[in-house]
């Protein structure tokens, strides 16, 4: 019997159009995404120091928006998470992570308080069937459950974004990191937050698909503003230490062996007036209470030679023995070094720790640093 054939990939409302700019399309999550743009200027590099210089317009229309709607949505979706919901003011965005019963990440997400009934979700393109799926059949009785497969999502990131998009938006200026508001650009009705995955200054935009052309034309026509492919969109939230669902974080991580605990507010954790009450707070809040507890950590490597070290890749203590795994490397264009983000044994997750990356059977000496690799320029008023 032959294999199955795949099933065809999607695409997104700016497909033509990415086309028509000359990028390099593979698939990704599940659709047909541009990697990187042809021609003079463009290219990885050239991408991702645009993006740290002026101002990248990314096509993020592959991940999942929906809404959860109703006197009871925050409560409700607060108990999927280890997150504070409730007490998250209306105008005002948050990091959210589901979680399976035992404590591993299904997903991690962004959530918006559009009204005291009302939440905006967006969630990653490669889990966003199964997201919707989890969350309506955990609250659905509880909420309506929205999705919005007729709505695209730019990401338009880098010191001079506020700068451009302003001219099409008048007092987008005005929102600080991790607030948003409905504004028109360019004719088209727009949902607009001050945030993004590259640790510039950087604004998402939600827009009806049929609008998604028009924008994305209107923003590139501002004089600091190049398209920008998913290379470097991996490439500058490595530096900014942020984790890839399905390389640094999935089902077999928990939130604190991620180092995500900054995510995990006081009031749901040990001792907190709404603690626990989510799937699998037990194990999360044992390992919030207890870190000795913990067998591995997340932690940021630099290497100290020019030798790239990718996913995948084992970690060794400088006498041979193996304590951990690579889950993300490159080079950091910007840091100008090899960085990575792994997993290690948290005897050997001390910043300044030496451990070494076996690449193709040669050690290549690492040490454990603080992220991010590249300070974060978020704009906070």
């Amino acid at each position: 019997m032959s294999a199955p054939a795949a099933a065809p990939l999607l695409t997104t409302p700016l497909n033509a159009l990415h086309i028509e700019l000359g990028a390099r399309m593979v698939p990704f999550a599940g659709y047909s995404m541009p990697v990187q743009y042809q021609g003079p200027g463009m290219g990885l590099m050239a991408e991702h120091l645009h993006t740290r210089q002026a101002a990248g317009l990314f096509d993020v229309s592959h991940m999942g928006q929906l809404r959860l709607v109703g006197p009871d949505a925050a409560a409700a979706f607060e108990s999927l998470m280890p997150v504070d919901v409730i007490d998250l003011p209306v105008g005002k965005q948050r990091y959210g992570l589901l979680l399976n019963d035992a404590g591993g990440i299904i997903d991690d997400l962004m959530f918006f308080r559009v009204a005291q009934d009302e939440i905006f979700v967006i969630v990653n393109g490669a889990c966003k069937v199964g997201d919707l799926a989890h969350i309506q059949a955990r609250i659905g009785q509880r909420c309506q459950v929205i999705p919005m497969p007729d709505h695209a999502l730019l990401a338009l990131q880098g010191p001079q974004a506020a700068t451009a998009l302003a001219r099409l938006a008048p007092g987008v200026e005005k929102l600080v990191f991790m607030t948003g508001g409905n504004f028109q650009i360019a004719g088209c009705e727009c949902f607009v937050t001050r945030s993004g995955y590259t640790g510039e200054d950087g604004f998402e935009i939600s827009v009806p698909a049929a609008q998604a052309d028009t924008l994305a034309r209107a923003l590139l026509a501002q004089p600091e503003v190049k398209p920008i492919g998913l290379g470097a969109r991996n490439s500058l939230r490595l530096e900014a230490g942020l984790c890839l669902y399905g390389n640094d974080i999935d089902t077999t991580t928990t939130p604190v062996e991620a180092a995500l605990n900054w995510a995990m507010q006081k009031v749901r954790r040990t001792g907190g007036a709404r603690a626990g009450g989510f799937p699998g707070a037990d194990t999360v809040l044992a390992q919030l209470d207890n870190p000795a507890s913990l067998t591995r950590k997340r932690v940021g490597l630099v290497a100290l030679e020019r030798v790239p070290v990718r996913e995948h890749t084992e970690l060794q203590t400088t006498e041979g023995q193996k304590i951990g795994e690579v889950t993300s490397g490159l080079l950091g264009p910007s840091f100008d070094k090899p960085i990575a983000l792994a997993y290690v044994d948290p005897q050997h997750a001390a910043v300044g720790t030496r451990v070494h990356a076996i690449v193709r059977g040669k050690a290549v000496p690492m040490e454990v640093c603080a992220t991010p690799f590249v300070p974060t320029r978020y704009y906070r008023g």
